[in-house]
């Protein structure tokens, strides 16, 4: 057998020094052992933080699904107001929730956030005014501010750069897969509950909502892994070898660096800004989730119908997310794939904004939707490849783009006021120009990331190899 590859050996060395072992150990990639403990990872892992981000988008928002159903009619809406300040909570919660969780079990940490979010979404069931509603909404975002970063950098945690972007879009495919879980319940609801118990059908939506997300909760604080060197139910050869293929990748995994410090490293460093602005479009441009069922109702779709329509527009963003990302690991590329993507969503935003056939609005809203949620996981996963070490700086990272980047939100709630309806030209057109300008912006941080790669130690002896590396 020849030497050892360069990076086998840096990993065992590192390791050995972190874990104290005596004996020699040699992590060689793509072994057996390194199978088997991918696929145990995978069947712990991946579904469960997958149903949980169901709930997470679940919770938020059906909201949407509530107006149509008659929450707009019986609290007096005029405005979008309830909507908008979720991502106030949700802005604030992010990176201060991260930063902790670097220091705490995941396995409890990350059911504890969904925990408080399903009850309060079924609070949301007693609201009597807009005012309520904005309030409670904004402890909403607040509690489920953590959730969403804390997975990224998690599965970070566990996974090979060339790895995550397809188990991550698995996990981001919860949020596609639950808007056509929300129209398919809010549809069956509206049939079923309306006036059940002297309750409104869209008070039900919010019980029934909220006390599945907190059973799951429960369930999952016996299913999720901690970090590579402290799940309890892996071995110690285990613990190793999921260490070991990490380091090997130049990823930290642990938390070696104070708060302060790494805060301030992250929002001193360049991609830290580039990253926010490219998620901070793409997010913007999503907004449109929220109006999807105002939009269908405008083709004529009405009531249950209009609830019922909305499900193939999300199978269309699911598709969009598994195919994008699990091309982007197959071909070991960020870049590129983004602004594709972001593209062909908004070349869909210029047609939508010119027709005027209901049958064609209604396929290229599932095909601009699609563009947009395939996007989103990419732009999370890449910021995460780019920024891999140290572990804190990464996970304030992730956070802070994903807090700004959903702080799009608060603005892209405005974009399709009920008077500017049936065309929505302002909406679509805005979001038409935030796609083109983001497509943009990924060429630019292809070519800014190549240039200017992060130096991280040991890169020069790590990953020789160039299959295994992923370009930006």
């Amino acid at each position: 057998m020849g030497p050892p590859h360069a990076d086998e050996k840096e990993t065992t060395q590192h390791i050995e020094e972190l874990g104290g072992s005596q004996r020699q150990r040699v992590y060689v990639p793509g072994s057996p052992e390194e199978k088997a403990l991918l696929r145990k990872i995978d069947m712990r892992l991946i579904p469960q933080v997958w149903l949980m981000y169901c709930m997470s988008y679940l919770d938020r928002a059906n909201i949407g699904n509530a107006k149509v159903a008659g929450m707009e009619h019986d609290l007096n809406l005029t405005s979008d107001i309830a909507l908008l300040v979720f991502f106030i909570g949700y802005m604030l919660g992010e990176v201060p929730s991260n930063m902790v969780l670097t220091r705490l079990k995941p396995s409890w940490y990350l059911p504890l956030l969904m925990l408080v979010w399903g009850g309060i979404s079924m609070g949301l069931a007693g609201v009597q005014s807009w005012k309520t509603l904005s309030v409670v909404r904004v402890l909403l975002g607040f509690a489920e501010a953590g959730f969403a970063p804390g997975v990224m950098y998690l599965l970070a945690s566990w996974y090979r750069k060339n790895e995550l972007a397809r188990r991550y879009c698995l996990f981001y495919s919860g949020s596609s897969i639950s808007g056509a879980l929300g129209g398919l319940l809010a549809g069956a609801i509206t049939d079923n509950l309306e006036d059940a118990a002297g309750l409104a059908s869209w008070r039900w939506l919010f019980l029934i909502e909220g006390s599945a997300t907190c059973a799951i909760a429960i369930v999952a604080v016996f299913i999720l892994p901690d970090f590579p060197l402290t799940t309890s139910w892996l071995s110690e050869d285990e613990r190793w070898l999921a260490q070991a293929r990490i380091e090997a990748d130049n990823i930290s995994a642990t938390a070696e660096e104070g708060h302060w410090e790494s805060f301030k490293s992250a929002l001193s460093d360049w991609r830290t800004w580039i990253f926010t602005l490219a998620y901070m479009l793409v997010t913007g441009a999503q907004t449109i989730q929220y109006f999807i069922p105002t939009i269908v109702g405008t083709l004529g779709y009405k009531g249950t119908a209009a609830q019922y329509y909305t499900i193939p527009i999300y199978a269309v963003a699911t598709a969009g997310i598994i195919v994008l990302s699990f091309s982007s690991d197959f071909c070991k590329e960020r870049g590129y794939h983004l602004s594709g993507s972001t593209a062909f969503a908004a070349i869909c935003f210029v047609i939508l904004a010119t027709v005027d056939n209901a049958k064609l609005k209604y396929a290229f809203v599932a095909l601009a939707v699609g563009g947009i949620y395939a996007a989103c996981p990419i732009t999370l996963v890449w910021t995460s490849n780019v920024v891999s070490w140290p572990a804190e700086k990464r996970a304030i990272t992730g956070a802070w783009v994903n807090a700004l980047g959903n702080g799009a939100s608060i603005y892209g709630s405005f974009l399709y006021p009920k008077q500017d309806g049936p065309k929505y030209v302002m909406g679509l057109s805005v979001t038409a120009a935030m796609m083109f300008a983001a497509s943009i912006n990924a060429l630019v941080i292809k070519f800014a990331t190549k240039r200017y790669p992060l130096r991280v130690p040991q890169v020069e002896d790590s990953l020789d190899d160039e299959k295994d590396r992923v370009s930006v």
